[in-house]
């Protein structure tokens, strides 16, 4: 498959659109974009939020060869299996947003991170945990890509952050809306409240465009 200007310019206003929400920084973090078989990744040690078009990996899903001789992130072997795994999702997002890493950190970490509807709405009710493992292990690799299996949003353990999308605007929505809930919690010592199962049972009502208009 030929890659365009057209997507390579796609893939750096979204990159650049992460770094600009402050979801990466220098060179944390990583992305990638289904096209057909191949994906676009960000480059092994590229600066996300100032990403260049000769930074782009262009590499088959099915194997994870650079097609361009451009080497892709250290994490593209979670990016790419992911994408294997789910055709529902065309975009990874790694990130390590400063809440969302800082409870990625804690000690004692929340098991309910639905303080508003937006949470369960976009990053589905439960957020699964991935325990410690170095960055760019085959270990955080499979653990990444089991988690993500029947989640959207992950978050690794003293690392950051995992989301997939249909887009990027989806990917960084779940990305955004995990951060706010992070930084509720985090403002709010701990002691918060969280919408309980029949109100994000409810919420199906919202989802799907059901609420009625008084």
């Amino acid at each position: 498959m030929e890659i365009t200007e057209q997507q390579i310019e796609q893939f750096l206003v979204a990159a650049h659109n992460v770094g600009a929400r402050r979801l990466t920084r220098c060179s944390s973090g990583n992305l990638s974009w289904r096209l057909g078989d191949i994906a676009l990744v960000s480059g092994t040690g590229s600066w996300v939020p100032e990403l260049r078009k000769d930074q782009i990996a262009v590499c088959r899903i099915a194997d994870g060869v650079s097609l361009n001789g451009v080497k892709p992130s250290m994490e593209s072997t979670f990016h790419l299996g992911i994408l294997r795994n789910r055709p529902d999702v065309n975009v990874v997002l790694h990130c390590q947003s400063i809440f969302a890493t800082t409870i990625a950190c804690m000690k004692n970490k929340p098991i309910n991170f639905n303080v508003t509807a937006e949470l369960p709405c976009h990053c589905g009710s439960e957020i699964a945990v991935v325990p410690y493992f170095r960055p760019g292990s085959p270990e955080l690799a499979q653990a990444v890509i089991d988690a993500m299996r029947n989640h959207d949003s992950v978050i690794l353990e003293k690392h950051g952050q995992v989301f997939v999308g249909k887009d990027f605007n989806d990917a960084i929505e779940k990305a955004e809306f995990l951060e706010m809930a992070c930084e509720i919690i985090v403002h709010a010592g701990l002691s918060y409240t969280t919408l309980t199962q029949e109100e994000i049972d409810d919420l199906d009502k919202y989802i799907l465009g059901k609420v009625q208009k008084y």
